[in-house]
């Protein structure tokens, strides 16, 4: 039996730790959907608008080998709604986001992930804004 596995993120300024995110939410099940921050929701989420567009965003993370689909995530408040379109067994999210989505184990496997350390894409952003990168 096939299992589909969700995750969501932003994607901004990819880097080697939404690789790692990416490819380790793929190895829990056989199919990988990943759900990518709208402009507006990253705006509400940050605070800042993305450096790389919307469009820009799921042609990146679509292109990835371990990825099956993508679509584009509205609101945070719609996860729910999305596991059930896209029939997900398992809701894959960073560690930052640990016990905020358990209330979906009625409906999905939650697996939380840790993060890659020491990189982030707030930290890059910051480095290449100082010109320190």
């Amino acid at each position: 039996m096939s299992r589909t596995v969700l995750t969501f993120g932003t994607f901004d300024v990819f880097h080697v730790g939404h690789l790692r995110v990416i490819e380790r939410a793929a190895q829990q099940g056989d199919r990988l959907v990943v759900g990518v921050s709208s402009d507006a929701l990253n705006l509400s989420k940050k605070g800042r608008e993305p450096v790389f567009s919307q469009a820009e965003r799921l042609a990146i993370v679509a292109a990835l080998k371990p990825v099956d689909e993508v679509f584009v995530e509205e609101s945070l408040e719609l996860k729910r709604h999305y596991i059930e379109t896209y029939a997900a067994d398992v809701l894959v999210m960073g560690d930052d986001w640990a016990g905020r989505f358990d209330e979906f184990e009625d409906i999905c496997e939650v697996v939380y992930l840790p993060r890659t350390p020491a990189i982030s894409t707030t930290a890059l952003i910051e480095k290449i804004s100082a010109g320190t990168f």
